[in-house]
């Protein structure tokens, strides 16, 4: 699987279909506004790829505007980065999607359709389909393009997803994504739906470097923060693929001002953003300060690209970040879509 900062032929993302999982219809447009501006804002950058149910695809074409395709892939909600297609790339540049058998979660949301989406999509370019046997999410997983994958063992050794001893689970994603070293942290079970995705904590910035969010300060009873230090530690120490130390830049975690939300699993996330070709699309969270310092240090860390930060509430009252809901298809050989 290729660093997601190298250079993409388009990205795909999922219009949210089912207003139950959201609870309401008002919240469930509030995310669908949401995924319009992300889609929107990529647009500018490189082509996008919407996802959606053949029965509403007149509607979210007048909802994106021109500028987007919409294909005709039936979908339940927009998690993109989970259940859309993980694309892999041979050495001589051939593309195939890697099927990560996405089950909601470890069965906690159902995804008839949904599951069926890397599938579908690979048909429809006529890529091959590559199935190692793990059952896992693409956000509970980072790849340095180089060998070496980062992950909480919270979301892949776990009888939800994955049945067998930790070993052989970490030689199915390994060999489902093309790695060769495996740096795993325990993460967090049973807390939020994801089971504590590595994408919102931390994240490869090129091999040798990882970007994590740390909060102030570890504090006992607070899961979220004994496992982010505890990640932290085990990073520290950890060697890539390659035997070298990780040169590790740190973000410190947002104080939102601007959301009061009486969810426990609001995702206030600066590292889950996504790269797309010439920008680093990132979230923001109404602390000036904060988010001025974050957008600063993406700077720093993705030279020659625009850093654009954006109000996606709504999504992270939904549980998740910009990554979460878009997936890149890195350039490489593939066969014209079927639409």
């Amino acid at each position: 699987m290729p660093l997601e900062s190298e250079r993409h032929a388009r990205t795909f993302m999922q219009w949210p279909s089912r207003t139950a999982i959201y609870g309401s219809a008002k919240a469930l447009e509030a995310v669908r506004s949401s995924i319009a501006l992300i889609a929107s804002t990529i647009a500018k950058f490189e082509p996008v790829v919407m996802l959606a149910r053949p029965d509403q695809k007149a509607a979210v074409r007048k909802s994106l505007g021109t500028g987007i395709d919409v294909w005709p892939i039936a979908t339940e909600d927009l998690w993109c980065r989970d259940s859309g297609p993980t694309f892999v790339r041979s050495a001589s540049g051939e593309l195939a999607v890697a099927e990560l058998n996405f089950n909601g979660w470890g069965n906690k949301q159902s995804h008839h359709d949904d599951g069926r989406i890397a599938s579908r999509v690979a048909e429809n370019i006529g890529l091959k389909l590559f199935n190692s046997g793990v059952v896992g999410e693409g956000g509970g997983v980072e790849t340095d393009g180089a060998g070496t994958l980062l992950a909480h063992e919270s979301c892949w050794v776990n009888k939800n997803r994955n049945r067998g001893s930790k070993e052989a689970i970490e030689a199915r994603l390994l060999d489902a994504l093309g790695g060769q070293k495996m740096i795993w942290a325990p993460g967090v079970k049973g807390e939020d739906i994801t089971d504590y995705h590595i994408d919102a904590l931390a994240r490869f910035v090129k091999p040798g470097q990882v970007l994590i969010q740390l909060p102030r300060k570890k504090t006992d009873g607070d899961p979220w923060s004994v496992s982010a230090f505890e990640t932290y530690d085990i990073l520290k120490r950890a060697k890539d693929a390659s035997g070298r130390s990780l040169d590790i830049v740190v973000v410190a975690e947002p104080d939102p001002s601007r959301v009061r939300s009486v969810k426990t699993d609001f995702v206030s996330s600066y590292v889950n953003y996504y790269v797309c070709n010439g920008a680093v699309i990132s979230a923001e969270f109404g602390n000036d300060r904060q988010d001025m310092a974050a957008a600063s240090i993406l700077r720093q860390l993705y030279p020659g690209r625009e850093v654009v930060s954006l109000n996606i509430d709504p999504i992270g009252e939904a549980g998740g970040g910009i990554h979460c809901a878009t997936q890149q298809q890195p350039v490489g050989m593939a066969a014209p879509q079927r639409q």
